[in-house]
């Protein structure tokens, strides 16, 4: 092997080395599953592969990054070998993890070019095995074998991937409490339902990735307090008891909105219906006033 392509595996294996933790942690963050992180051979450099450690390389999807060219990384999703039993689940999902996934997809900035292998971006499905989906990602202030680089590229590309297919398969971190399950009216969401989709780690990465870390009532972010300890913004159901005239179909990016801990429980010290968001703000600027 040619010197210069040696030293450019090792640099990224030591990258993986020293990055494989953080990478893991985000992507569980995110997703809601178990992740592995392994190495794979490009045709002049190393790439990274990424998968769920519970299904196995072979049997569920996979997120490969390779480097591209001197600034970019080529992305794709694509799925093992034997992932039968996995496209199964994956065929079931429902309308409501369907769009959540979709949505995660659309949340990937138009400029890392992510094309559906032979489908509609905005309405594709996992059909089978050939389902791929690739990106490019250009980092104009790192060399894609930079940690920097392999960071930023998991973050905003893989992650939102690898989240819509733990939503699909349906990974299910959240344990619900069981309360009362019935509308308190006619018309309104069940508290379960609610409590659900707040705390559905997949909605609340697209919250974030859509509207920031920021509280939509009291404007502060968590992290200007707290630093790295402040990764604890709640995602809050818009419509969660509302009075409704009719049911329509779950929307995860206009029905969620982020709010820090203190104001999401302000929210819902009004019941049955909650406080809005303007509501809760409003009151704050007459205490203030």
């Amino acid at each position: 092997m040619p010197t210069s392509k040696r030293l450019k595996n090792q640099g990224i294996s030591d990258v993986l080395a020293r990055q494989r933790e953080l990478i893991a942690r985000e992507l569980l963050e995110g997703t809601g599953a178990g992740i592995a992180v392994g190495l794979v051979a490009g045709e002049l450099r190393q790439g990274i592969r990424i998968w769920f450690s519970e299904l196995g390389e072979k049997h569920g999807p996979v997120a490969e990054i390779l480097p591209h060219g001197l600034k970019s990384h080529s992305v794709r999703l694509f799925f093992g070998s034997f992932s039968g039993s996995t496209l199964s689940k994956i065929r079931m999902a429902g309308k409501e993890e369907t769009a959540l996934a979709r949505a995660l997809f659309r949340s990937i900035s138009p400029d890392r070019k992510v094309e559906i292998r032979g489908q509609d971006p905005l309405s594709w499905l996992v059909l089978d095995g050939g389902f791929e989906a690739t990106a490019l990602y250009r980092h104009d202030r790192h060399k894609p074998d930079t940690e920097e680089a392999i960071v930023a590229t998991c973050r905003e590309v893989i992650v939102p991937m690898m989240a819509a297919m733990a939503e699909l398969i349906g990974y299910d971190p959240v344990n619900d409490p069981v309360p009362d399950t019935a509308p308190e009216f006619e018309g309104m969401l069940s508290r379960v339902v609610v409590n659900r989709r707040e705390r559905n780690l997949r909605n609340r990465l697209l919250c974030i990735r859509l509207h920031g870390h920021r509280c939509a009532v009291c404007r502060a972010d968590p992290h200007d307090v707290y630093g790295d300890a402040g990764s604890i913004i709640e995602v809050h159901h818009l419509e969660p008891l509302a009075l409704l005239s009719s049911p329509r179909p779950y929307d995860p990016v206009s029905d969620l909105v982020p709010l820090c801990p203190c104001c999401h429980r302000a929210v819902h010290t009004k019941r049955p219906v909650p406080h809005t968001p303007e509501e809760l703000a409003e009151i704050m600027r007459r205490k203030d006033g």
